[in-house]
């Protein structure tokens, strides 16, 4: 039986690829037919350590060290990636937190704040968002086709205390892909968000391990563990493949029934 989730030799760049969802999500695409994945990490020792994990499974890779929040950084990794392999015919645009600067964790009032301590949340989340798919999109025109699934958050679908630039964030790229996709659609392109809620990763770890605190964050869960990579990965890789092809402008939570959706 034909793979339904082919990804037919396709160029994929995964941004944040270095751990975590992204690292997940760029196995994925080499394990389903990927022919090259570009590998993108603001620390370029896990863009190689991940690019060596894609190529092992038979897939070329080409790891990219940048911040996705730098429009020149990201126009020269995507023109790399174009000379070697040829268009980015799909986009993850996973990277995300704080970037490669994080601030301290926001614990005081928004009000408190300044604008200094939302300016990594903002970047990252958004404006790395913009960034990529600025890039990608000539491509993506070109040739008729193309895919880009944004990996965003809760906190962007319903808000939370305390995270309110990152929330913005978050919910400011899920408009900007309802835009992208009404207005690429008729190139064959489709753009599509996931929204996670808790899920493991090496930079959410420590969240975990005080195992009260880990029971009342699953307490809000219908499903009470926490998301695993895999878990987001799935539904990326469904996202970019041509099962998804009349799939275009949605959000679709992952999140353990943190939140439901319409």
């Amino acid at each position: 039986m034909a793979d339904i989730l082919d990804l037919k030799g396709r160029t994929a760049l995964v941004t944040g690829a270095g751990q975590g969802v992204g690292r997940r999500v760029a196995l994925h695409f080499a394990e389903h037919g990927a022919g090259a994945v570009v590998v993108n990490d603001f620390r370029a020792e896990r863009a190689e350590r991940v690019a060596a994990e894609v190529r092992a499974l038979g897939v070329k890779a080409l790891p990219v060290a940048g911040d996705v929040g730098d429009l020149d950084a990201v126009k020269a990794a995507v023109a790399a990636a174009a000379a070697e392999f040829g268009p980015i015919g799909i986009l993850v645009n996973n990277a995300g937190n704080a970037g490669p600067q994080p601030t301290e964790e926001m614990t005081r009032p928004f009000w408190k704040q300044t604008p200094t301590e939302w300016h990594g949340y903002l970047g990252t989340n958004l404006f790395g968002v913009l960034n990529n798919v600025h890039a990608v999109l000539p491509g993506m025109i070109e040739k008729g086709y193309g895919r880009i699934v944004t990996v965003i958050s809760d906190a962007g679908r319903v808000g939370e205390p305390g995270r309110e630039a990152y929330s913005a964030a978050k919910g400011g790229a899920a408009g900007f892909m309802r835009s992208v996709a009404a207005s690429t659609g008729r190139f064959g392109i489709t753009a599509n968000c996931i929204s996670l809620a808790a899920t493991r990763t090496p930079r959410t770890e420590d969240r975990f391990a005080d195992r009260e605190r880990f029971k009342k964050i699953m307490a809000k869960y219908v499903i009470r563990r926490a998301g695993e990579p895999e878990d987001a990965a799935n539904l990326v890789l469904f996202l970019a493949s041509d099962a998804a092809s009349w799939i275009t402008g949605q959000t679709v939570p992952v999140n353990g029934g943190y939140s439901f959706a319409l």
